[in-house]
C-alpha cells in the first residue's frame, strides 16, 4: 500500500496523517463498522471505477443488517469517491470507505455514539501478487471454519467478521501457503479469507452457493463472462477432495481479481497451471474493468 494526500473523513478531506479517531471509539474495541473495497482502472485516455453503485448499494445493505445509520446519502458518497480520486490524482487504485461507529458508550450497546464515514484511496497491487495472478497460488484448508450463518452475518460486509478471515490467512502464511480456504459448519468448501472460489470439471464450473458465503461482486462478473462464453457455471456445494481433482481451481474478489490456483494441501491442481477456462475468464474480466469490452461499459464511473 501506498500513501496518498488526503482522505475523505466525515464530509471533509483531510491529510492522510490527521485522519484520526479517537481510541475508545466503539468499532476499535468491537468491530462495529462496515466497509467497501472498490477498484480504480485506468487505461491510455482514461480512469474508471469499477461497479461505485453497485459496491455502494452493497455497503448501504451492510448497514441495514448491521443497524448502523450511514450518516451521508449514497450520492454523496459517490461523488466524494470521484472527488477523493481527483483530489489525490490517482490511477489504478484501492478504495475502502468505512463507516464505524465512534466514542461515547464504552460497554457492547453502542448506544447514541456518533457514526463516523472515511473514504481512503491509495495505490495497492494484487491481493494475491503479479506471480499468483500469472503463475497461480497455493493454498491450505484452515482449521478455521467459516462463521456460521446463525452466529455472524455473512452477507455483509461487517468489521468484526473479518477476525475470522485474519485468524485463518495468519495460519496458512506462517504455514508457507499463500491463501487459506475455510470450509462450512457442514464440513463443504464455502470461500477464501477474501474470495469467491470456483472448481472446474469436464469444462463446467462449480461455486458455493450463497449460504455462507459473501456474496461476491467479481462473482456475479465470472457468472455474466460465463453466459458471454457458453461455459455453464453451477452453484452447488463440493467437498476437498472434489476440490482436489478439479482440472482448474481459481477464486475471485475485487482485490483478488481473478486468481488461479495451482496447488491445495499440497496437491496439484490439474496440469499445476492456470487452465484455459480460468485464462480466458481471466482475459475478459481484465476487458472489462479496462473498458475494452464495451458490453459493460455500465460498470464503469469515468473519473
Amino acid at each position: 500500500m501506498k500513501k496518498s494526500k488526503f482522505i475523505w473523513y466525515n464530509g471533509k478531506l483531510v491529510p492522510w496523517e490527521k485522519a484520526n479517531t479517537h481510541v475508545l471509539s466503539h468499532g476499535l474495541h468491537y468491530g462495529t463498522g462496515i466497509f467497501e473495497g472498490i477498484r480504480a482502472y485506468s487505461n491510455k485516455k482514461d480512469l474508471y471505477i469499477f461497479r461505485l453503485q453497485d459496491h455502494y448499494d452493497r455497503f448501504f445493505n451492510s448497514a441495514k443488517v448491521a443497524m448502523m445509520q450511514v450518516p451521508y446519502s449514497q450520492k454523496v458518497l459517490e461523488k466524494a469517491t470521484i472527488d477523493l480520486l481527483k483530489k489525490n490524482k490517482l490511477k489504478d487504485c484501492y478504495i475502502r470507505p468505512l463507516a464505524f461507529i465512534g466514542e461515547g458508550a464504552i460497554g457492547i450497546n453502542p448506544g447514541k455514539n456518533k457514526i463516523n464515514m472515511i473514504i481512503a484511496a491509495f495505490e495497492w497491487g494484487r491481493y494475491l501478487g503479479e506471480d499468483g495472478i500469472s503463475k497461480g497460488i497455493r493454498m491450505k484448508i484452515s482449521s478455521y471454519a467459516r462463521m456460521s450463518v446463525n452466529s455472524f452475518m455473512t452477507k455483509s460486509k461487517i468489521s468484526g467478521n473479518y477476525i475470522n478471515s485474519v485468524f485463518a490467512k495468519r495460519e496458512a502464511v506462517g504455514l508457507g501457503y499463500d491463501e487459506a480456504l475455510l470450509l462450512d459448519d457442514d464440513g463443504y468448501i464455502s470461500e477464501g479469507t477474501g474470495e469467491n472460489i470456483y472448481i472446474v470439471r469436464n469444462g463446467e464450473i462449480k461455486t458455493t452457493p450463497v449460504t455462507s458465503i459473501l456474496e461476491g461482486i467479481t462473482r456475479d462478473c465470472v457468472f455474466k463472462i460465463c453466459a458471454d462464453n457458453n461455459i455453464r457455471i453451477k452453484e452447488q456445494k463440493f467437498t476437498r477432495d472434489e476440490l482436489y481433482i478439479a482440472d482448474e481451481v481459481f477464486l475471485s474478489g475485487t482485490a483478488a481479481e481473478i486468481t488461479p490456483v495451482r496447488e491445495v494441501d499440497d496437491r496439484g491442481i490439474g496440469t499445476g497451471k492456470p487452465g484455459k477456462i480460468t485464462q480466458l475468464i481471466q482475459k475478459e474480466y481484465a476487458d472489462i474493468i479496462k473498458g475494452i469490452n464495451t458490453k459493460y461499459k455500465n460498470w464503469l464511473t469515468t473519473v
